[in-house]
């Protein structure tokens, strides 16, 4: 393998490391550049998700699933309140969301209608 080849020598714990995670990592492949590329861009997504962490934590415990959704969904929307970072960045993810509505067969934008 070309990968081994080249690193092997000088790291071989990453070598290791990437033949074990291969299974892993090949599922990823499938899908489009744009969706890989927001997989891959973590830190806005770990941004949201300690949003989302901080409002359940003030809330408590959730006593049905709709009350769940409803705060994920007021964290997330609070990201942005007057809405007007909507627009760029709808901009900048247009791409990806065609994506993500293409691979997913239409469940992002069935819930817009």
């Amino acid at each position: 393998m070309e990968f081994t080849d080249t690193w092997g020598g000088t790291y071989p714990a990453i070598v290791r490391l990437w033949e074990a995670a291969w299974a892993e990592f090949v599922p990823l492949l499938r899908f489009d550049v744009e969706i890989r590329k927001i997989v891959c861009t973590t830190t806005a997504i770990q941004s949201i998700n300690a949003r989302i962490r901080k409002a359940v934590r003030a809330r408590g415990h959730c006593p049905t699933d709709q009350a769940a959704l409803k705060c994920v969904y007021l964290a997330v929307m609070s990201l942005d309140p007057t809405g007007t970072g909507r627009r760029r960045w709808t901009m900048r993810w247009k791409a990806a969301l065609q994506a993500f509505d293409i691979t997913f067969d239409g469940r992002l934008t069935a819930t817009r209608r």
